[in-house]
């Protein structure tokens, strides 16, 4: 079986230390590979009709908001940054679970920094997702919850290959932007609102935590609902860890060291690693 992509490339590089290949050489198979994972998240997300995923992701976002003029859409998207930093100074003024859930319900420009970051624009590592969905796939995985869902991009992802697929998130209008989403493309999922609803008990054999931790007022109750929600052998895909940045405050955790003692006390073993693209680990629970 083929290695996932960060084991290729990882292993492409060792020939390079060796001397087996030149660094240009290195550089232009990874594009060659990345080219593979653009291309698979594009054909997931793009709507009928267009060719070019900015510009469907634009007009899609223009089309729910009820903007036709893309290039405002545009200006949005790229001043969303500095307008979630906004926000959340505004709204959040004490670190809690009612505030941080009330942030994210009531964002406005979340909804435009997600939607950007998912057009590949700026990094590659919403790629991650096409990732997890290649180890999910080699290990049979049928039923997928998306943690912290964010726009539905993941969720749209995995539907369109006929997986069984449920979106958690604690922000409601979220919830409702992703089924709207996959409502266009005549896809179905299951939505859970964190704030009212719980997961369901032992219901999946693959979770996706993407960029989500970081987030958590309560990162160790998170892996506790996660446990309990997976089926025994189930599979959590996640980035457990953040660096400090100015420009995003509502990444309230970095030390993620009662996170990972608590994977371990309820019997989570790690079983494979990204150390090369983009920081991913997947846990198996035992």
């Amino acid at each position: 079986m083929e290695k996932l992509l960060p084991d290729q490339l990882k292993e492409l590089w060792q020939s390079v230390l060796q001397k087996q290949r030149t660094p240009e050489e290195y550089t232009s198979t990874q594009e060659c590979l990345l080219a593979d994972y653009r291309e698979t998240w594009a054909r997931a997300l793009l709507l009928g009709g267009h060719q070019n995923l900015q510009a469907s992701l634009l007009f899609e976002l223009g089309q729910y908001v009820g903007c036709a003029d893309t290039a405002e859409i545009q200006r949005r998207c790229l001043q969303a940054v500095a307008n979630v930093k906004r926000e959340w100074q505004e709204k959040v003024s004490v670190v809690d679970r009612p505030s941080v859930e009330r942030f994210y319900d009531e964002s406005q420009a979340m909804l435009y920094e997600l939607m950007w970051w998912h057009s590949l624009s700026e990094d590659t590592s919403p790629l991650a997702y096409v990732l997890a969905w290649h180890f999910a796939q080699r290990q049979g995985c049928r039923h997928y919850l998306d943690f912290g869902a964010g726009v539905g991009s993941g969720a749209t992802l995995f539907a369109r290959h006929g997986v069984q697929v449920a979106l958690a998130d604690v922000s409601s209008s979220l919830l409702q932007f992703s089924q709207w989403r996959l409502n266009a493309r005549e896809l179905s999922a299951q939505a859970i609102d964190l704030k009212t609803g719980e997961l369901p008990s032992q219901a999946f054999d693959f979770v996706t935590a993407m960029d989500v931790f970081e987030h958590l007022v309560d990162p160790v109750r998170a892996v506790e609902q996660l446990w309990a929600a997976l089926k025994l052998g189930g599979f959590l895909f996640a980035r457990l860890g953040a660096e400090v940045d100015e420009d995003r405050p509502q990444h309230i955790v970095q030390d993620f060291g009662p996170t990972f003692e608590c994977l371990q006390g309820l019997g989570f073993v790690e079983v494979w690693r990204d150390d090369w693209l983009w920081g991913h680990q997947v846990f198996q629970k035992s």
